[in-house]
């Protein structure tokens, strides 16, 4: 089975949603795996909300660090944030890494009906983003 590691700085939203629908999308046909560079140490409630919109429970994810994961071989290693892109270890036996950077729904401001719009916006994008890489793999 192929396995892709997402990485983020916090580990709390990007990576997180990215993780569930990576294994959603692929109908499990891959296994993924969420870390950070400076794991905030929970997931983030509105990313959780988010994810089970579309029927995607992570609530059980933990945020990880990086490290946990150096020695470990991925088909694909994708960055979703600038910060990730230039703190986190490179994993040389990874055969593929790209960068995919999101904006950070934890950024948002105001009331959470508010922050969701924001949430729901980046949810969007990354699910469409694995969509078109696991597209161009058929």
């Amino acid at each position: 089975m192929p396995r892709v590691l997402i990485l983020c700085t916090g580990n709390s939203c990007r990576s997180q949603m990215a993780e569930g629908l990576w294994v959603h999308l692929s109908n499990g046909s891959w296994q993924a795996e969420s870390a950070g560079s400076k794991p905030s140490g929970y997931v983030h409630p509105l990313a959780i909300r988010a994810m089970g919109e579309l029927g995607i429970d992570i609530s059980s994810n933990q945020s990880k660090s990086v490290n946990l994961f150096r020695d470990h071989e991925f088909d694909l290693v994708v960055t979703v944030c600038g910060n990730a892109k230039d703190s986190c270890p490179v994993f040389t036996a990874a055969k593929q890494t790209h960068h995919w950077p999101f904006d950070d729904p934890a950024d948002a401001s105001g009331p959470d009906d508010e922050k969701m719009v924001f949430f729901r916006r980046v949810r969007d994008e990354i699910k469409d983003r694995i969509a078109q890489y696991l597209d161009s793999l058929l």
